[in-house]
């Protein structure tokens, strides 16, 4: 091994990488690609119960393609990004149908699968199967950013293909399984965007940045702007020990999941109540305002909860609409500021 970055980041994870991870201890491209996607925007320790109860209910390929979207929205219910587990149902089913229900080896047949860009696709492989791919996930510009002084921010084409670059240069010819465990470790455990701890770093004697005393400056940043504010109101119609929620539409912010009607303005809470519920308000109470944050706006959430006696129950026919007991677990996907709604109506 010619590359003395490769060599001593193997000879440090011996020592100090990650090895007792639960997607590590069975090691299948199912089990690889499923955590892979779940540690997107994820940290590890958040990810390792959601891991262990998704696996349980949908141990391989044939078992995700068969679930109901429902079923596996609810098991990633406070993961957030939902499109993540949207994309996991579609490509579970595109291996059932396209690939006899084997994860397919090819990386292009890898990438073409929704849901995986070319990294995912490279850990994927590297880690499930050894074969040589070369990874570029968060942690891994990071790390590579400063090892090299490479300035700018890694979202833009130029700064991305001379990270890329970087990456296929050091993924060494064997040991490529542990390499890209090492690499993704060194950015998560040390090499963090925040205080790294450079004097446990096993690279640091040739890295720039650290060199020039520069490494807060890498890996560039994005111009910031200032995220918009949107406010609504979420309504928490309730009758005995049922709230009526609906589903939301399948793309876009908490695809697919069960959520809580919304409005804009006050005045079109009693018209709605009337007209969809067929009910009069007996009670209505606004709770404090909360706010989501997501990675391109804030939302502002106005909480009000309307009591209402003798709903019309046909609701519950509807594919899009349910009378839900709130005193039980939901069955289904909610966002998290919704099932804090929901705790918090259980409590009073």
């Amino acid at each position: 091994m010619n590359d003395t970055f490769a060599r001593r980041l193997l000879s440090w994870f011996e020592h100090h990488g990650r090895k007792d991870l639960p997607w590590q201890l069975d090691r299948t491209p199912y089990r690889v690609w499923i955590s892979e996607v779940m540690l997107q925007q994820t940290q590890v320790t958040t990810v390792v119960p959601y891991y262990l109860r998704f696996m349980e209910s949908f141990p391989d390929v044939a078992a995700l393609a068969d679930a109901p979207v429902d079923d596996v929205l609810r098991h990633w219910s406070g993961l957030g990004y939902y499109a993540r587990a949207r994309n996991l149902c579609k490509a579970a089913r595109e291996i059932r149908d396209n690939f006899g229900g084997e994860f397919p080896r090819a990386v292009e047949d890898v990438v073409a699968l929704p849901g995986i860009g070319r990294s995912t696709a490279g850990a994927i492989l590297a880690l499930a199967t050894g074969e040589r791919h070369a990874i570029l996930d968060g942690n891994v510009k990071r790390v590579l950013a400063r090892y090299h002084a490479i300035e700018g921010w890694p979202g833009s084409s130029a700064v991305a293909s001379e990270l890329w670059q970087a990456a296929e240069m050091h993924t060494p010819g064997h040991d490529v399984a542990r390499y890209t465990q090492a690499i993704m470790d060194l950015g998560a455990t040390v090499c963090t965007r925040t205080r790294p701890r450079c004097f446990e770093c096993p690279v640091s004697a040739d890295c720039l940045a650290y060199a020039h005393g520069r490494v807060d400056d890498f890996p560039g940043q994005r111009a910031r702007k200032a995220k918009p504010l949107r406010r609504t109101h979420m309504v928490l119609a309730w009758c005995n020990d049922d709230v009526y929620l609906e589903r939301r539409p399948p793309s876009g912010i908490w695809g697919g999941l069960w959520s809580l009607p919304e409005f804009e303005r006050d005045e079109e809470l009693s018209e709605w109540i009337r007209q969809r519920l067929n009910a009069e308000p007996v009670k209505v109470e606004r709770w404090v305002h909360i706010r989501h944050s997501f990675s391109h706006y804030d939302l502002d959430i106005q909480p009000v909860a309307v009591r209402v006696e003798r709903v019309s129950r046909t609701l519950a026919d509807s594919v899009d609409a349910v009378w839900h007991d709130y005193t039980d677990s939901a069955p289904f996907g909610v966002a998290a500021p919704v099932r804090k709604l929901l705790d918090h109506l259980k409590t009073r």
